[in-house]
């Protein structure tokens, strides 16, 4: 009987070892992400796994933070309402670190910089230009800043307005529209398809307006989470620093995806 006890405690001596070891659980963070595919930054597979670019950088920045982060897809143009009524606790989407959004949230540190570009049908001659752009049929993906920009320097463009970019880039296939605007990385798969390749070319970059398209990509929250932006801006901070950064990114581009 002794010996069952001593067997018992020991049992329980070793289960509770690697608890105690623990000092503290890792807190949990609802990550937003758009439920729309964006490669290569993010993509689900047909299990509804995500993977990409910032995918890769958002687990790393977790992970580097002690973060149990779990993602929460959410439309485009409710995730920033999904953040202030708390659904999620922080968004890693792409979003550009705007003078109006700052209004209503908080962001982190850039984590990432690209232009924005104008993608045209080849047969036509024009520039990404307020002259250039006027009477063409422009395709923007909805609440982005593209579609801001185009509202504020290209008034003489038809907008259509689509709910995920390669819904606007499929019609620029066909013919629906001239162009569509977004960023540059978002677009170079488009470009590199065949059917891109066919039918497509880069027009050009549109001109800096740092009040819409703001001064980089970065992690948003809700105002007053101080906490949590302090530790997700000192894991951007680390990951570039020691060397993950550079390893994932070198995975996807063949420049510095940083921006200056």
């Amino acid at each position: 009987m002794k010996s069952l006890l001593t067997k018992i405690a020991l049992a329980a001596f070793a289960i509770a070892l690697p608890l105690g070891a623990s000092a503290h659980a890792a807190e949990t963070v609802k990550v937003g992400i758009s439920a729309e595919p964006y490669p290569p930054f993010s993509q689900p597979d047909a299990s509804g796994n995500w993977s990409g670019w910032e995918i890769d950088i958002m687990h790393a920045v977790c992970k580097q933070a002690d973060l149990d982060c779990k993602i929460t897809p959410v439309s485009w143009d409710g995730i920033i309402p999904a953040l202030k009524s708390g659904k999620i606790d922080m968004i890693f989407n792409s979003m550009s670190i705007t003078a109006d959004r700052k209004k209503e949230i908080d962001f982190s540190e850039k984590y990432y910089q690209t232009p924005a570009i104008v993608v045209g049908q080849k047969s036509e001659d024009f520039k990404p230009t307020k002259d250039g752009m006027d009477g063409k049929y422009l395709g923007v993906q909805v609440s982005t800043i593209h579609e801001t920009y185009a509202r504020k320097h290209f008034p003489g463009a038809s907008l259509k307005v689509y709910q995920q970019q390669d819904e606007a880039n499929q019609d620029l296939v066909s013919g629906r529209i001239d162009a569509t605007l977004a960023d540059a990385l978002a677009l170079q798969p488009f470009l590199d398809s065949d059917q891109g390749k066919a039918c497509c070319e880069m027009k050009g970059k549109v001109d800096p307006d740092a009040d819409v398209l703001g001064t980089g990509i970065g992690a948003g929250f809700r105002k007053g989470d101080d906490d949590l932006k302090k530790k997700v801006n000192a894991a951007i901070d680390a990951i570039r620093q020691n060397g993950t950064y550079k390893k994932i990114s070198d995975k996807y581009f063949d420049f510095d995806i940083y921006g200056g």
